[in-house]
């Protein structure tokens, strides 16, 4: 199912295992060890994508006992891929409500007792904290919203397959960042983050205020800049998930749908330059790479197609806007 439509390019590593010999060596390399539970039936397969700062690891395991030492300085994020999945870790049973995150290194023991579908997100040590770890050296499970996870297991199989049939795009490393940004925005909403549980952002609405504020003009001083939410954290000298809890607060949204929304307006004020620029072109520039899902998202909040923003900006003589 989730691999049928993949196929391995220079971006994407795609192996299929026909049997648990096969496997092993993967394993060995990752310190982990499985006990096959049915092994007439064995199957497995994996795919594999690197952005900037993560990699993305999709897996069809098997029905098993598995230990493994995680060591993750940077962060894991595992994912159920499908509403099917069923384990058990460290004895307590899991299923598709749920998912799991780690940063920094631990022993863990689980059971599969039927083949599943996971995707996990293994974040380099460079990415900057965004507040979802609660705790060092613990694999966790959370309750994961339903939209939330749908949104980036969507994400996930889009990365995926952008990788098997565009792999030029993953040379450009603007392209590699805008689909990582993405990524992170969906994974801060998954987390949940609560503006109240940010006791500066929420206490201090003064605070806030203002760091949207300089969020505006940041983006007003660069209107055809890609956003990106760690570099606008770095320049504010804030934490990401402070950042954040001062958006929900002030604007009533996420952070995710807040830099949308603003990504959405610099590509209109690109379109409106006119030129030789195409509607195609104008969206990658701010990360948009399905152009469907674009052109729907374009039209919901202008009301127009962009090919229509577009025409009127290469109209000589006429306001833009």
């Amino acid at each position: 199912m989730l691999f049928d439509a993949l196929a391995p390019s220079s971006a994407l590593q795609l192996i299929g295992f026909a049997d648990v010999d096969a496997f092993r060596p993967i394993e060995s390399m990752e310190d982990a060890r499985s006990i096959p539970l049915d092994v007439q039936n064995f199957a497995a397969a994996r795919a594999v994508v690197s952005l900037p700062g993560c990699r993305v690891v999709m897996m069809r395991s098997f029905a098993r006992i598995l230990d493994a030492a995680y060591r993750m300085p940077g962060g894991m994020v595992i994912l159920p891929m499908t509403d099917d999945l069923q384990v058990n870790s460290k004895g307590m049973d899991l299923d598709a409500r749920f998912f799991m995150a780690l940063r920094g290194n631990d022993e863990c023991h689980f059971v599969e007792p039927r083949t599943n579908h996971h995707a996990m997100i293994i974040f380099s040590a460079g990415v900057r904290d965004r507040g979802w770890f609660d705790q060092a050296d613990d694999l966790r499970a959370y309750g994961a919203n339903r939209p939330a996870l749908l949104h980036t297991r969507q994400l996930l199989l889009d990365i995926l397959r952008t990788a098997s049939v565009q792999p030029v795009l993953f040379e450009t490393t603007e392209v590699a960042a805008h689909l990582q940004e993405g990524l992170l925005l969906a994974l801060d909403d998954l987390f949940c983050i609560d503006p109240l549980s940010d006791r500066s952002a929420s206490v201090q609405g003064e605070r806030s205020i203002k760091l949207v504020q300089r969020i505006d003009d940041y983006i007003a001083a660069h209107p055809t800049a890609p956003i990106y939410t760690a570099d606008l954290a770095s320049e504010f000298g804030v934490s990401i998930r402070t950042l954040g809890g001062a958006v929900s607060k002030v604007r009533g949204m996420s952070l995710h749908q807040y830099i949308r929304l603003k990504r959405l307006w610099a590509t209109r004020s690109r379109l409106l330059k006119g030129g030789g620029a195409t509607v195609a072109t104008c969206a990658r520039a701010q990360g948009f790479h399905h152009l469907g899902e674009f052109a729907a998202a374009y039209r919901a909040i202008f009301h127009e197609a962009p090919s229509d923003t577009l025409a009127r900006g290469r109209r000589p003589g006429l306001p833009a806007d």
